[in-house]
């Protein structure tokens, strides 16, 4: 499944006040780490590291080149080598064995070597707790709201962050990362992750066969009915001829579900697998009793009977639920007509247009909406409990998330074979490009850094017209911080996750026979479950966080 998917401390100064009492959340999140988590920082006075050795360094990231050298790191031992294993979820891309070997060239001088392990995108659900628990020889592991971190910190598997650790071994995160990402990776007072230094516009979009839809007369989409039509155009005209469906759908629709939820500015304050609610924003932070659950609303079912109706006129396969290969490869082989995504959506279009005579063009069907920010903790890095040198594991994402060259490498891929840089920072494309596609991982995501971003060369008028259009509409969740402990309805918390992963997925890609009859079916065995504990639990607890807003 695609996930993505998104404040605020004052100052770096201030984090040992703000771990000291802040629970966080992002966009999509879950539960609490517990107190005894041990770390072996003193939250005391640090030392930090001495100004001399970081003299010379730029301002800011975007200034120049951002150097790591081993000075900087001399409150760790270096002086045994130590190799750490990280954990990421996705697929292994094609040149990844060459780029780790220049990493852990770059690497090197620090007397370190980095072990990657990929979970791949079909198998990172079962095995991600099953890692964490089962004994693996593990230092670090992506993770984010969507990705199980705030589940995963309740159980203690992450190791307890604070100020002083992050000034004695991360000392380039110290100088660059924003400091009020910290707080939305921060669990009753416990910094359990380091987030992303990236906010940004988290737009859901589609992208359809342009050539297709002119054949048949549809010149652009405005809207989600336009939207509807086209899909329907292609399933009656289309898919009778060539067999490409109007969206080739891969066992759910959540992509599109976004793109329905936009109409309604919403925004979650609780989404962590399945166990879902939702507000609608009204440009202040919502009462407890505006939020709902999020498939028990009307705007879920509305959506649900939108998605029968394209189930039943054959806008994708009956199989849809079984299928493996993506909605977005399919589209990219022209086996399907539409997708919806982020900006991602255009690098599938690029993939579809190398054939001759096909068109492609994205379409924002919300323009008269707000555009969500992708908040920092989208993608984090925990360091484990169980990691057996937690200090020499922070060095190596530190230079990997600041150190010009090391993040690069991680980014782009190796000069000269995947890309080429410019003066203005842009990048080019190379002829391998392919195998290892920038900011193309899960480690990637987790060291972006707004302050320098990485652009293609060249990006096509198309795209920088609509990721313009998103500046002056982006809205950040009002309620990103809060944060839910389940630890008293954790059973029944557990039991309506399971109840809804039984449904959802046929929900969303329309093949139920009658959508309100299985909703209400859902719902009264979620309750029967104890969903109305859980929603007490969690209204008790965020009018409790509302009190500190």
């Amino acid at each position: 499944m695609k996930k993505k998917i998104f404040a605020w401390l004052i100052a770096m100064a201030m984090t040992v006040t703000m771990l000291a009492g802040c629970g966080s959340k992002g966009t999509e999140g879950g539960a609490s780490a517990p107190a005894s988590t041990k770390t072996e920082t003193s939250t005391t006075a640090s030392s930090g590291v001495s100004e001399e050795v970081m003299a010379g360094l730029p301002e800011k990231l975007s200034d120049g080149v951002v150097k790591a050298t081993p000075e900087m790191y001399s409150n760790i031992d270096l002086s045994s080598p130590y190799t750490v294993h990280m954990y990421l979820v996705g697929d292994t891309p094609n040149d990844w064995a060459d780029v780790l070997a220049a990493i852990n060239d770059y690497l090197a001088p620090f007397n370190t070597t980095l072990d990657v392990t990929f979970m791949s995108w079909a198998d990172y659900g079962t095995m991600y707790s099953l890692v964490l628990a089962g004994g693996e020889e593990i230092d670090c592991i992506y993770t984010a709201p969507w990705c199980y971190m705030f589940t995963e910190a309740a159980k203690g598997s992450f190791y307890v962050l604070d100020e002083n650790f992050v000034k004695d071994y991360m000392p380039l995160t110290a100088k660059y990362q924003d400091p009020k990402s910290f707080k939305e990776s921060t669990v009753n007072g416990q910094l359990v992750a380091i987030p992303s230094n990236n906010e940004t516009a988290q737009n859901k979009i589609v992208a359809i066969r342009q050539d297709i839809a002119e054949k048949y007369g549809i010149k652009e989409l405005k809207n989600w009915d336009d939207y509807m039509n086209y899909m329907l155009t292609v399933a009656e005209k289309e898919t009778p001829v060539s067999g490409i469906y109007a969206q080739a759908s891969s066992a759910d629709n959540a992509e599109v579900w976004h793109v329905y939820r936009q109409q309604f500015d919403t925004f979650y304050v609780l989404d962590d697998n399945y166990l879902s609610y939702i507000f609608e924003y009204t440009g202040k932070t919502p009462t407890a009793d505006e939020i709902k659950f999020a498939w028990d609303t009307d705007i879920f079912r509305g959506f649900a009977k939108d998605m029968k109706t394209l189930a039943d006129a054959g806008c994708w396969s009956r199989s849809a639920l079984s299928a493996t290969t993506t909605d977005d490869e399919a589209f990219g082989a022209l086996q399907g007509a539409s997708i919806a995504w982020n900006g991602t959506v255009f690098t599938y279009m690029k993939q579809a247009e190398n054939t001759e005579g096909v068109k492609c063009a994205a379409y924002d069907l919300t323009t008269d909406h707000l555009v969500a920010c992708e908040e920092f903790n989208n993608s984090d890095f925990g360091i484990t409990a169980s990691s057996k040198n937690p200090q020499r594991t922070a060095m190596v994402l530190d230079i990997l998330k600041m150190d010009t060259a090391a993040n690069r490498l991680a980014t782009l891929g190796i000069e000269g074979v995947h890309y080429s840089i410019n003066d203005d920072n842009t990048y080019n494309k190379l002829d391998k490009a392919g195998d290892y596609p920038a900011d193309g991982i899960a480690l990637s995501w987790a060291i972006r850094n707004s302050d320098r971003k990485y652009v293609e060369a060249g990006r096509p008028e198309r795209e920088e017209k609509m990721y313009k259009s998103w500046d002056e509409r982006i809205v950040g969740n009002p309620a990103v911080t809060f944060v839910f402990d389940d630890a008293k309805v954790s059973s029944e918390a557990a039991a309506v996750k399971t109840i809804i992963g039984e449904y959802i997925y046929m929900l969303q890609l329309g093949l139920v026979d009658d959508v309100d009859k299985t909703i209400d079916d859902m719902m009264s065995r979620c309750n029967a479950a104890g969903l109305e504990k859980v929603t007490e639990e969690l209204t008790n607890q965020y009018n409790e966080w509302l009190k500190t807003q």
